[in-house]
């Protein structure tokens, strides 16, 4: 398996520093940037697998830096790494393309997992933000009435026992494993189980394509 090619964002070289230190030879960090333009500069350079973005960068922050290279380079993935929770930051930056944000109390471990699922396409949220995220996005979109007969829910649904329905709503909104089995009082291994038939009777891949599932029927 080849090594996930990483692009360092961050005004603060001590922060780049730490980020490289604890993804250690997990991944090939392949630049390094502090502000926009140099950004967009070396990530068009180097055409990374993920880019590992801070929110507030002199010269128009992260969403700048998306909003600049994300049509042109299609196949690079984006997360964010900020010390930010504020709500509006974390929209700005998911609406210009983000596949994910975490904050920077995330610890070494988890950094480097959720790189890897970015790079492998799944969607990563620290688990508080991703509840207010979904929230926010529900109540921005469009406003279009559902006719009556047709709840938005997918027949899929019905084949989900009461205990997989939790799990799929806890996994959609970004929990990992060990979370929901904490919250729901089972085995990491029960969990695993369920999620595997979740995705089995949903007929969905990944987790990525199962968050967008549950946002469309209306389950998160």
């Amino acid at each position: 398996m080849s090594t996930t090619r990483v692009f360092l964002v961050d005004d603060h070289a001590m922060v780049r520093a730490g980020v490289r230190a604890e993804l250690g030879g997990d991944v090939e960090v392949v630049g390094e940037a502090a502000d926009v333009a140099t950004a967009v500069t070396g990530i068009r350079a180097t055409t990374p697998d993920v880019v590992l973005l801070d929110v507030h960068l002199p010269g128009g922050g992260g969403h700048a830096v998306l909003e600049s290279l994300r049509t042109e380079l299609p196949t690079v993935r984006w997360l964010a790494l900020s010390v930010s929770d504020a709500a509006e930051d974390v929209i700005a930056v998911i609406r210009a393309g983000a596949r994910g944000y975490v904050t920077k109390t995330i610890s070494g471990a988890d950094l480097r997992d959720a790189v890897r699922r970015v790079a492998e396409g799944d969607v990563v949220f620290s688990p508080r933000l991703a509840g207010f995220v979904l929230d926010a996005f529900a109540a921005s979109g469009p406003a279009a009435p559902a006719p009556a007969e047709d709840p938005a829910t997918d027949p899929g649904l019905d084949l989900l026992s009461a205990r997989e329905r939790e799990v799929m709503q806890l996994l959609a909104r970004g929990y990992t494993y060990r979370e929901i089995g904490g919250r729901l009082f089972i085995s990491v291994k029960t969990v695993e189980s369920h999620a595997s038939n979740v995705l089995r009777k949903l007929q969905l891949s990944n987790r990525n394509e199962l968050t967008r599932w549950a946002a469309t029927n209306r389950l998160l």
